[in-house]
């Protein structure tokens, strides 16, 4: 088996400066650290991560908590978390709530028994069980998605992503207008979402009835059964658009009109927020808002670095949007 000097003594190099290259920290020439991690790839040297961890009191794992593992979200934000930390010698430990707000404390609490360097939570709400769990683990810790108090998030700008949307569909004419949101536990998806497309349809004379109004769980069969009760709910008097806060809950809802023989847009207008791949190859194509997930991902990890470090970090990012559209409007 390798060792670390065997390295060393083939790179004609100290041991110290091969553990500085491995670990990419303190001074190293490019032309010997190249010539190390050459001989590493040779020989498939592995470092011993158990004596690494004893000899830096860091485990080298991040502990990543996903709302929903299967989620085309999830997906981006983890491949840009894991490209950041990956360069960086960490690895990342995943664990899916399933959108259960009691497994986000468990898997909290789960991570800190593991040894977890520190913990990036997808976070789906905001309560008090949960800061205060956050502030007895004692951990770096990084929110994305909901602003945590005291707690450095990443926030998506929910309301005006969502008011964009409204207004572009108000001004191509749609003034009647269904929404498909979530449970309001969400606070930016259930609530910001909702607030701001109430907000522009007072300012500019929309109508919003009772039963123009459903509440999914993300799903697309959500999404197909909301739409499904706010039609037959309607009778005559239906509405000319739906926005539903995520594309899945979109594309069910269009699944539903085109079974009941609707044109899309012609004669219901229909839009999401996520961009997902499947809201680009849906038929027609689907109008939607792109949070740049993987971006995100990478600036948690990198502002989670920053932590590890001890530098200063902010509190609170807001992340950009933009609003693509497509052929369903």
């Amino acid at each position: 088996m390798t060792t670390i000097n065997d390295i060393a003594k083939r790179a004609n190099v100290s041991r110290t400066t091969v553990s500085r290259a491995l670990n990419n920290s303190g001074y190293v020439s490019e032309e010997a650290r190249k010539r190390i991690m050459k001989i590493v790839e040779e020989t498939g040297y592995m470092p011993n991560q158990s004596a690494k961890s004893l000899r830096t009191k860091r485990s080298g794992v991040i502990g990543v908590i996903l709302p929903r593992l299967s989620t085309e979200t999830s997906t981006r934000v983890v491949n840009g978390i894991n490209e950041v930390l990956a360069k960086e010698g960490f690895q990342i430990l995943l664990t899916d709530t399933e959108l259960d707000k009691k497994k986000e404390i468990e898997y909290i609490r789960l991570l800190k028994s593991r040894h977890v360097d520190g913990i990036i939570l997808l976070a789906t709400n905001v309560n008090d069980e949960l800061i205060q769990t956050i502030r007895d683990v004692d951990l770096p810790f990084l929110a994305i998605g909901q602003d945590l108090p005291e707690v450095t998030s990443l926030v998506y700008d929910d309301y005006h992503a969502s008011a964009d949307l409204t207004n572009m569909l108000i001004h191509k004419g749609h003034h009647k207008i269904a929404f498909i949101g979530v449970s309001r536990d969400d606070p930016s998806v259930g609530i910001m979402r909702e607030q701001a497309f109430r907000d522009v349809m007072e300012r500019e004379g929309g109508v919003i009835k009772d039963h123009w109004m459903g509440t999914g769980d993300f799903s697309i069969d959500s999404g197909y059964e909301e739409m499904k009760k706010i039609l037959r709910a309607s009778g005559k008097n239906r509405p000319r658009a739906v926005y539903a806060v995520t594309d899945r809950m979109a594309i069910g809802a269009m699944e539903y009109l085109k079974e009941q023989g609707y044109r899309i847009p012609e004669d219901m207008a229909v839009v999401g927020i996520g961009a997902s791949s499947l809201s680009q190859y849906v038929s027609p194509s689907l109008t939607t808002i792109d949070y740049f997930n993987k971006k995100a991902g990478q600036q948690a990890a990198e502002l989670l670095l920053a932590k590890l470090k001890n530098e200063k970090v902010e509190e609170k990012f807001e992340l950009t949007y933009r609003l693509i559209l497509r052929d369903s409007v």
